[in-house]
């Protein structure tokens, strides 16, 4: 102990009170250098001490002492009086397990933490006060986050010099690195090896050289020393990795591509100081990429020549293709007109040899044999106007008149009829749905299409068999009116199958076309399916065909439903005409066929009519822009001369609103129906038609 002997008077001995003084003295001077050497210690300390009481194992360890370092070392402020709880509530358990190992045993204990949420690594030391009987320990923290993160950046730099260190032994090793070099940049001076002097086209036997980058710039080619310069400045200006290809002269006189890459290092003000670097030889890289380049070139220069040839190909095969369809077409007007030119030499023989006859006969003066030859001649012609009509069908030129119809009342009204027909040796077997809907449809023509159908069915069973008409609803969506050639929407079917022998592909194929049949010359014309084909498709609806040979046939029209209830239908029944005599009623007949006009215009005058004749619709517009007075237009649907009956007729309403028209066609022409309908007092008739049932429709006509 240090004594102050200023404290003494006279040399006399120090009294009690003096020596209580002196011990206080020295204690706070003792512990102000327990202070000063406590707070001393830059690392974080701190005692604690376990204290026994109910307080609980993880409150029983108290932070007694703390220096100031210990809150800049753990951040942790004003621990004294506090707990390991208190500090660490989570991590409370583990710090007393350490602490209450180091009072037990008495050994010092070392170790490393992380503190994750205060981005710190600390060092921790711990060490038992003596005497044990104090039960405190000493805890020193020392922050190491520098060291740590000193310690990492070194195992990184490590790491990346030993893979670098690898890749060069590898590039060495296979043979790809050729040359290095060191710049020094602030002097402008290269230091290189034999490898790079032997790229560069110098004495490799000079040892390491001392160069100038203007130097080394003489040797690269013409056209890379611009590129090369830009590279080398921009690795120096931005501190990037520096990698370029460009091409050397070599001792032998030739160009050589290679590739140099480096770092730049700097001083710590930012000064470029040396830029070290290795050359790879891209020599055979260049030219594998330049051989690939070539490869994908014809490659694709080949597909382009494949593409044009493919091309060409389908250009060839859809000219062989409508070729193909061209010599079928030709084959089917062939057909077509053989089997015209057969049926109508055979029906105009009949009437041209019939007329003959007459006209010998009235030589002769025998009157009394002529009918028989007129009658024939009638018979032929008749025969001739079925045939035109039954073309007409197939082209979907017939002159229709559709009407609401009841498939299953239609087919009802004809089962006595088919069943005659087809004999008794052939059952008849009907299938009609309930509730089926009504359709659109010419019912005479439908009645025709069926009795065919069922003929057909009959001539397939020679030895009996089995007929069945089913009638069906259908709903197509967009996909199954696809599959039928139709338009979306609904439709009622009538389906006509038999068990007879059926139809091979190739017959199935020719089933629609015209004159095209399998029956013995003279038991069949081969107009029968196509006629029902072309009034399906101009009714708007579509024939299926599906037979194979012994399993029968089936043949399915589809045919657009009428949207109005049937019982609403009302069939408007012609007026009985009322027997009146003519009072000066006036018809004006247009038609460029002579003959033709002829016989209407008789007609017209045996009823005691005044007839007016125009040739065309010029001469007919003349007529009803004058002052006479019409009660009805008779004219051709085809005339020449700019204006067809159609436009004849409209003007002709235009100028007489109330005016009755007639047409005359023999083809119903889009021009003349308007899609269909006729508006009100206009009636058709068609060619060739009978000289009653004409006179009739002109009285009907002008006296309604």
């Amino acid at each position: 102990m240090i004594f102050d002997e200023s404290v003494f008077e006279g040399g006399s001995s120090p009294t009690a009170e003096g020596s209580l003084a002196l011990a206080s003295a020295a204690l706070a001077r003792s512990e102000s250098r327990y202070r000063a050497l406590f707070e001393a210690i830059d690392d974080g300390f701190c005692i604690i001490e376990f204290v026994d009481g109910p307080r609980g194992p993880l409150s029983n360890y108290i932070h007694v002492e703390a220096n100031s370092g210990y809150e800049r070392h753990t951040g942790i402020p004003n621990i004294v009086g506090k707990s390991v709880y208190d500090i660490a509530p989570i991590e409370a358990v583990q710090w007393v397990d350490l602490y209450g190992e180091v009072l037990r045993s008495g050994k010092p204990l070392r170790f490393e933490r992380e503190f994750v949420d205060a981005r710190r690594h600390i060092e921790v030391s711990a060490a038992r006060v003596e005497p044990a009987s104090l039960n405190q320990v000493s805890v020193l923290f020392r922050d190491i986050s520098a060291r740590k993160e000193a310690e990492k950046a070194l195992r990184v730099s490590e790491q990346v010099a030993r893979e670098n260190i690898q890749r060069v032994q590898l590039a060495l090793a296979a043979g790809a690195i050729i040359g290095t070099w060191f710049w020094d940049i602030p002097n402008d001076r290269f230091s290189v090896d034999e490898g790079f002097a032997r790229a560069f086209g110098l004495d490799p036997a000079a040892g390491r050289q001392d160069l100038s980058l203007a130097q080394l710039m003489k040797t690269v080619h013409p056209d890379d020393r611009d590129g090369l310069s830009v590279a080398v400045n921009a690795a120096i200006r931005k501190g990037t990795p520096y990698a370029h290809q460009y091409r050397t002269r070599r001792l032998d006189g030739h160009y050589y591509w290679l590739e140099a890459n480096g770092r730049v290092e700097y001083a710590p003000d930012g000064t470029p100081l040396s830029f070290p670097g290795v050359l790879i030889d891209v020599e055979e890289r260049r030219a594998a990429e330049a051989e690939r380049r070539r490869m994908v070139e014809m490659l694709r220069e080949l597909n382009e020549t494949l593409e044009q040839r493919v091309i060409e190909k389908t250009q060839q095969l859809m000219a062989t293709e409508e070729a193909l369809r061209q010599s079928q077409k030709m084959e089917a007007v062939g057909q077509l007109t053989g089997g015209l030119a057969h049926d109508f030499n055979n029906l105009l023989a009949g009437i041209s040899g019939s007329l003959d006859m007459v006209q010998a006969r009235l030589r002769q003066n025998r009157v009394g044999d002529i009918e028989r030859y007129v009658v024939g001649a009638q018979g032929a012609a008749k025969r001739a106007a079925a045939l035109t009509h039954r073309l007409l069908a197939f082209s979907r030129r017939q002159t229709l008149e559709p009407k609401p119809t009841d498939l299953n009342r239609l087919i009802a009204e004809m089962e006595d009829l088919v069943q005659r027909t087809v004999g008794p040796s052939i059952t008849v077997e009907r299938i009609a749905q309930p509730g089926l809907w009504p359709t659109i449809v010419d019912p005479n023509q439908l009645e025709n299409a069926l009795l065919n159908l069922c003929i057909n069915a009959r001539d397939a069973m020679p030895d009996g068999g089995k007929i069945t008409i089913e009638t069906s609803n259908h709903a197509f969506d967009g996909e199954g009116a696809r599959e039928r050639d139709l338009m979306p929407g609904d439709y009622v079917s009538m389906c006509v199958s038999d068990t007879g022998t059926g139809m091979p592909p190739s017959v199935k194929e020719k089933a629609f076309d015209p004159f095209f049949t399998t029956k013995p010359i003279g038991l069949g014309t081969g107009l029968g399916l196509s006629m029902i084909y072309g009034f399906t498709r101009q009714s708007g609806g579509q024939v299926r065909i599906d037979s194979e040979v012994g399993q029968g046939t089936l043949v399915c029209l589809y045919l657009p439903r009428h949207q109005s209830d049937m019982a609403d239908e009302v069939e408007a029944q012609p007026a009985a005409i009322a027997e009146s005599r003519p009072q000066e009623r006036t018809v004006l007949v247009v038609d460029d066929e002579p003959l033709v006009r002829m016989l209407v215009v008789e007609t017209v005058e045996e009823l005691g009519f005044t007839a007016i004749e125009a040739g065309d619709g010029p001469q007919a517009l003349g007529i009803l822009r004058s002052a006479i007075a019409l009660d009805l237009l008779i004219t051709d649907v085809g005339l020449p001369n700019g204006m067809n009956g159609r436009q004849v007729a409209d003007a002709a309403r235009e100028l007489r609103a109330d005016l009755k028209v007639l047409f005359i066609t023999g083809y119903a022409e889009n021009a003349v129906l308007s899609d269909g309908h006729l508006q009100p007092g206009m009636q058709v008739v068609t060619k060739p038609f009978d000289i009653a049932v004409l006179s009739n429709r002109i009285r009907g006509l002008v006296e309604d």
